[in-house]
């Protein structure tokens, strides 16, 4: 049972991080784009600054849930994966 709620919280912190990926290729996408009519309409008064705010903070809040926001346990499978990045020994694939 306990093997099953890890799965389900592994898929859920996955598609959390999958999730932060898209939203910071559509942030810079739209915040480009914003810019780029800016610019070409005669510059003067920077109004994209109020989108990239805007879309600034829901950027923020999901980059801290997928990867920062520490409301999760931190496993042995967490501690032996990133034991694997240092250069030690590589856990036992599944």
């Amino acid at each position: 049972m306990a093997e099953d709620e890890a799965r389900k919280e592994a898929i859920k912190r996955l598609k959390a991080k999958q999730a932060a990926r898209n939203y910071l290729v559509t942030f810079i996408f739209v915040n480009v784009m914003m810019i780029v009519i800016w610019a070409l309409s005669g510059g003067g008064y920077f109004w994209p600054g109020w989108v990239l705010f805007g879309t600034g903070i829901g950027l923020f809040w999901t980059m801290w849930n997928a990867y920062g926001g520490g409301h999760r346990q931190i496993t042995e499978a967490d501690i032996e994966r990133e034991m694997g990045k240092g250069g030690g020994p590589a856990p036992d694939a599944r």
